[in-house]
C-alpha cells in the first residue's frame, strides 16, 4: 500500500473518490425509486458497503489496481452504492494498465451487472436500457482512461529523453573541459621542453668551461644532471596524455599539432586570412604597438581565444560578419572580443554541445587568472577574454602555472 504519496497525488485521489461516492449515490437513489419497498430498509447497510469501496478505492488505486477492480465488481453486487467506486476502478485500471487487462476487467465487470439486472424484477425492456445505459458509461471511462495512460506515458517518455539529453550535454561539456586541459598540457610541455633544454646547455658550458673552478663545474654538473632527469619526468607524463588521446581517438585535430611550434599573438593575422580564404567575413581590429613584446604564454591563449570564437561563428552563424579587436588596455591587460551578428533563424536555439568549446576556454583563462564573458547582446553574439599582463611589458615571466 502505498501511503507516502505527494499532497497532488492525494488531492487527486480524493477527487477520484469523491466522484465515485457521488455516482454511487446517484445508483441508490435510482433503485429507491425502482423499488422503494424493497430497499428504503437496506439504505444504512448499502451505504456502508459503499463506503467500504470508496476507502478500498482511495487507498489501493494506485498500487493494486486489478485487485481492486475485482474485489470492487463483487461488492458491488451486495450494494448499490458500490457501482461507482467499481467503475472508477475499472477506470484505474485503463488509465494504469495495458488494453488486453482493461477489456478483461471490463468485460467481467458488465457480465456481473448484465447478471444481476437478470435477476432483478425489471421488464426487458428496463433490461436492455439499463445495459446500454452501463455499456456506454463504461465505454466513455475506458477512453478516459486510455486517454490519461498513452498522455502519462508522453510525458514520461519526454522527461528521459529530457534527462538524456542533460546527461549527453554533461558529459560533451565534460569530455570538452577535460580535451582544454591535455591540450594546454602538451603547450605546457612544448614550452618547458625548450627551456629546460636550454638550461641543460647552459649549465653544460659552465661545467666543461676551461676557466670554470671545480666548485661551479661539480654545481652545473649538478644542474645539467637534474635539467635531464626533469625532461625525462616530462616526457613520460606526457606520453601517457599522448597515449590515451591515441587510444580514443578523441583530440584528433590536436595530434598534427603537438609536435608543432605554439602559436602566439604574432601568428593572429595568419589565423585571420585562413578563415577569409574559408570564405569568413572577419575584420581583425588589433590596437597592440608590438605583439612580439606580449609574453609567449599570453599570446598562445589569446590566440586560442580568437580560434575558438571564429571556429563558434563558423558553425552556428556561418556567412555572418565576424568582428576580433585585440587590445592591450594600459599595459596591464590583453583583451580579445570576438562578435557576430546573429541569424535570424538560429538567434532562438540553443543546440546541445554548443557551449563545449567555451568550457575549453575557461579552463584556459582561469589558468593565467583571466575572465571570460560572453552572450548575446542584442543581435550578436560576443565573446570577450581579459588577461593580465606581467608586471613588466614585454618580458615572459615563465612557464604556464
Amino acid at each position: 500500500m502505498q501511503l507516502r504519496r505527494s499532497k497532488r497525488e492525494w488531492f487527486a485521489d480524493a477527487g477520484v473518490t469523491a466522484f465515485a461516492a457521488m455516482v454511487g449515490l446517484v445508483m441508490l437513489a435510482a433503485s429507491l425509486d425502482s423499488f422503494p419497498d424493497e430497499k428504503k430498509n437496506a439504505i444504512i447497510p448499502d451505504m456502508a458497503v459503499g463506503a467500504v469501496g470508496c476507502v478500498l478505492l482511495l487507498l489501493f488505486r494506485r498500487t493494486r489496481p486489478v485487485t481492486l477492480a475485482v474485489v470492487l465488481m463483487i461488492i458491488q453486487i451486495l450494494a448499490s452504492t458500490a457501482y461507482g467506486p467499481a467503475a472508477l476502478a475499472v477506470w484505474t485500471v485503463a488509465a494504469r494498465c495495458s488494453w488486453r487487462v482493461t477489456a478483461l476487467v471490463a468485460g467481467a465487470n458488465l457480465s456481473i451487472i448484465a447478471s444481476v439486472f437478470k435477476l432483478a424484477p425489471i421488464s426487458p425492456s428496463e433490461y436492455r436500457d439499463g445495459l446500454v445505459t452501463f455499456g456506454l458509461g463504461y465505454a466513455v471511462l475506458i477512453t478516459l482512461g486510455l486517454l490519461v495512460r498513452s498522455q502519462s506515458q508522453l510525458i514520461k517518455s519526454l522527461r528521459e529523453r529530457a534527462r538524456e539529453t542533460e546527461e549527453g550535454q554533461r558529459l560533451r561539456v565534460e569530455e570538452a573541459r577535460l580535451l582544454e586541459r591535455e591540450r594546454i598540457a602538451r603547450e605546457m610541455h612544448d614550452v618547458l621542453a625548450h627551456r629546460i633544454s636550454l638550461l641543460s646547455v647552459h649549465a653544460g658550458a659552465l661545467e666543461f668551461g676551461p676557466d670554470a673552478p671545480a666548485p661551479q663545474r661539480e654545481a652545473a654538473g649538478i644542474i645539467r644532471q637534474t635539467a635531464y632527469e626533469a625532461m625525462e619526468d616530462l616526457r613520460e607524463v606526457i606520453g601517457v596524455l599522448r597515449a590515451d588521446a591515441a587510444f580514443t581517438h578523441a583530440d584528433a585535430g590536436t595530434a598534427g599539432e603537438r609536435d608543432r611550434p605554439q602559436p602566439t599573438l604574432t601568428d593572429l593575422p595568419a589565423l585571420i586570412d585562413e578563415s577569409r580564404e574559408a570564405g569568413a567575413h572577419v575584420v581583425l581590429d588589433a590596437r597592440v604597438s608590438d605583439p612580439a613584446a606580449i609574453p609567449a604564454r599570453i599570446g598562445r591563449h589569446a590566440y586560442r581565444v580568437v580560434q575558438e570564437g571564429l571556429t563558434n561563428a563558423r558553425k552556428h552563424a556561418p556567412g555572418s560578419h565576424v568582428r576580433v579587436t585585440v587590445e592591450a588596455v594600459g599595459g596591464a591587460e590583453l583583451t580579445i572580443e570576438v562578435a557576430n551578428r546573429l541569424l535570424p533563424a538560429l538567434a532562438a536555439l540553443d543546440l546541445p554541445g554548443a557551449r563545449a568549446g567555451l568550457v575549453g576556454l575557461r579552463e584556459r583563462v582561469d589558468l593565467v587568472g583571466g575572465t571570460i564573458e560572453h552572450g548575446r547582446t542584442g543581435d550578436e553574439f560576443r565573446l570577450r577574454v581579459s588577461l593580465p599582463l606581467p608586471a613588466r611589458p614585454g618580458h615572459d615571466a615563465g612557464p604556464d602555472q
